[in-house]
């Protein structure tokens, strides 16, 4: 890993979708990192995305961006199906690799990337802009302190409604779905704050006519003894909320990519287990979490693993054996046990 921090980190997008924006807006924030190409397999396209959002450089195919000698590293929002492929080529081409969740469409797949990425000295990470954000830095460190002593439940939500019948995580040949879309923030947070693999699911759903799931409700259990239940809907109105309790104390909270920065994020807390134990307001600054994000994979890249403080390459491939035995479960009707 280069040791100067004189210049940028320079990242090349690979993809135009939304998300993409989200980033490219976040990483602007920043000193340290610059977006300094996009690629489209539309070349039209990706001259209108980086008009748009000032980058100096469109290429017309992602092997021509991960061509590009200046540029350390890539930033990848394709459609899920294509994460793997591209993250391995920019892997092989020597970049660095933020790619967004879900990492992969299976835990092989997840396992396959990094394997790529550490036999060509590179780093490959899972994408979670809430894991950057001080708020969840925050919920980390009350969990570390027993603030709540061991934790025994968790409950961990994520919906919304999606209306357009055209959008491509409603297609199955996409790997779409709620639970790879909104379903990856709260496995990700129970992952979290269990600090292990679960090791047995358990998940019912409803299901779009296209195939994929449109809610889907799971059970996790842990062999430290925690029981977290996570739900993800594409028919709901907007929610994404997690109540975790132990036996010391509560914590309710939201986990946003980026809370609104006009006023300070919280977290509830309740102290003990009386039910005249009043919640108080913890607060911590609030941030964008694209540029959080993106200035920690920076420090990861320039200064080591202890700076990055989203998944790590362990963390990702635990979730993505979860998302596995969640969606297996769902369609068998049947608990599904998690590999040790």
């Amino acid at each position: 890993m280069p040791e100067t921090r004189d210049l940028p980190l320079r990242i090349g997008v690979i993809g135009v979708a939304r998300i993409a924006r989200d980033f490219v807006l976040g990483a602007g924030r920043s000193r340290t990192v610059l977006v300094t190409a996009v690629a489209s397999r539309d070349p039209d396209k990706a001259t209108r995305f980086a008009r748009e959002m000032g980058i100096p450089r469109a290429c017309g195919s992602y092997a021509e961006l991960l061509a590009d000698p200046d540029i350390d590293a890539v930033y990848n929002p394709l459609p899920n199906t294509l994460h793997a492929e591209w993250s391995m080529a920019a892997a092989r081409a020597g970049k660095h690799v933020l790619c967004e969740k879900p990492l992969a469409t299976s835990a092989g797949e997840a396992r396959a990337m990094f394997d790529t990425a550490r036999n060509h000295g590179v780093v490959l990470v899972e994408g979670f802009p809430y894991r950057a954000q001080p708020h969840a830095l925050k919920l980390k460190e009350l969990i570390a302190s027993d603030t709540i002593g061991q934790v025994q439940t968790m409950q961990a939500a994520f919906g919304f409604t999606m209306s357009d019948a055209a959008n491509i995580r409603l297609d199955p040949g996409l790997a779409g779905g709620a639970l790879l879309d909104a379903g990856t923030y709260p496995v990700s947070l129970v992952r979290m704050v269990a600090g292990q693999r679960a090791s047995r699911a358990h998940a019912v759903a409803h299901w779009h006519a296209s195939g994929v799931d449109r809610t889907l409700v799971a059970t996790l259990e842990h062999p430290g003894g925690l029981l977290a239940q996570i739900s993800c809907s594409f028919t709901t109105g907007v929610h994404r909320h997690a109540l975790i309790a132990g036996n010391a104390g509560v914590i309710q909270t939201t986990y946003l990519n980026s809370p609104p920065l006009d006023r300070p994020a919280l977290l509830q807390l309740k102290r003990g287990v009386s039910w005249q134990s009043d919640y108080e307001s913890v607060e911590v600054p609030a941030c964008n979490g694209f540029q959080a994000e993106a200035e920690s994979f920076e420090r990861l890249v320039r200064l080591g693993w202890e700076q990055w403080t989203g998944a790590t390459p362990a963390e990702s491939v635990d979730i993505a054996m979860a998302l596995d035995a969640i969606i297996e479960s769902a369609r068998s009707r049947r608990p599904v046990d998690i590999a040790a």
